[in-house]
């Protein structure tokens, strides 16, 4: 019936709404609940400033959710180039107007939002290389012309989020455009010609990072080098989980994070958080949670029949799961500590806002996922 109403040239609203994931929508709504009984516990059972903050945002930023996924695909489509350099030039005004926070800056003061355009870069870069490579045929993906462009694309903004800094950002960018380039079926030799590449250039890296980025590093080798100090967050945030067992001490009742023993619990660490008071079986709820939010981005980038929903859907799919585990490995002390937060979970406008429009774009494939962009 929806199909035969699109080949018609007619969508109704009835048509729409019947159209939605909600699998997806139900996920997403469940999410945002836990997050915002989480940042309640890290307030130690007040409604304070953070749990009123996130709860906001996630009413306003999943209402633009819904209305994102009502845009034609075809919009998103059109729009990926603007989207993309939109956010870049957003990136370069952080230089001149952004606000100064922790010794980074990051913001750019909006006053509603303090907007952080390198979590909105996540999702621009992925659109932007989905349309690019759109009609790209796969014997032509690998020319030198379709190799440099999108390196350019990747490298500018990740060098303009590194030199803020923030590492962990310029990462998690990196990853998602890395994962639509490779979607396109590139060659596999030429990404084991840039690990090559890559490992070469290491001791370089190594020699440009700052001071403290230097001592996360060797913390995440030893993080009993300086347990008072640049180890002790990482040692509390294990401890936490360790405590929490198979089912957790119970809701409220978390004594690492309530006894304050936990930095930045309510942002990077609310895994930890929400494994001490949940214990495994808890870790596992919400890691099932997550996984079914990728598998049903997947399954939408599997029934839309054009190409640039199938990339995006796939690379954003692959973009979603590596900051949920990169998180998770970080608090875990699997992975050096970056600033990475989790997925809805963390406290954080822009990352929210940045989640909730990729989320929208996706499920705008799965409406209009007979749409022929021409």
């Amino acid at each position: 019936m929806i199909a035969n109403n699109f080949h018609k040239g007619v969508l109704s609203i009835k048509d729409k709404i019947l159209a939605l994931d909600f699998i997806l929508i139900f996920t997403i709504l469940l999410l945002g609940v836990i997050s915002i009984l989480a940042m309640y516990s890290t307030e130690q059972g007040k409604f304070g400033y953070y749990t009123q903050s996130h709860f906001y945002r996630f009413c306003v930023f999943f209402t633009i959710f819904i209305i994102a996924a009502f845009f034609r695909i075809q919009f998103w489509f059109k729009s990926a180039y603007l989207f993309y350099f939109a956010i870049l030039i957003l990136l370069f005004s952080v230089d001149f107007f952004g606000i100064t926070a922790s010794g980074s800056k990051r913001w750019i003061n909006l006053m509603f939002i303090n907007l952080q355009p390198s979590e909105l870069m996540k999702v621009a870069l992925i659109i932007f290389l989905s349309r690019y490579y759109y009609k790209i045929p796969l014997e032509h993906v690998t020319s030198v012309k379709h190799i440099l462009t999108p390196m350019f694309a990747v490298a500018i903004p990740v060098f303009l989020v590194v030199s803020q800094p923030d590492l962990g950002t310029a990462v998690l960018i990196a990853l998602g455009g890395i994962a639509v380039i490779w979607l396109t079926g590139f060659n596999m030799k030429y990404f084991l010609y840039s690990v090559l590449i890559f490992i070469c250039m290491v001791p370089l890296g190594i020699s440009i990072l700052k001071p403290y980025q230097k001592s996360r590093i060797l913390t995440f080798l030893n993080p009993e080098r300086d347990p008072l100090g640049a180890g002790y967050q990482i040692i509390q945030s294990k401890i936490a989980v360790g405590s929490g067992g198979i089912t957790g001490k119970g809701y409220l009742k978390g004594s690492q994070s309530y006894l304050d023993y936990l930095p930045e619990k309510h942002t990077d660490f609310i895994f930890t958080l929400y494994s001490e008071e949940f214990g495994f079986v808890g870790s596992v709820s919400l890691l099932m949670i997550y996984v079914i939010i990728i598998y049903r981005i997947i399954a939408i980038g599997n029934k839309s029949k054009n190409n640039f929903a199938r990339l995006y859907c796939f690379g954003f799919a692959t973009a979603f799961f590596s900051y949920v585990a990169i998180n998770m490995s970080m608090v875990l002390g699997l992975l050096p500590i970056v600033g990475a937060p989790l997925p809805i979970m963390s406290y954080g406008g822009s990352s929210m806002l940045a989640m909730m429009i990729g989320l929208g774009i996706v499920m705008s494939c799965k409406i209009y996922k007979d749409e022929n962009l021409g």
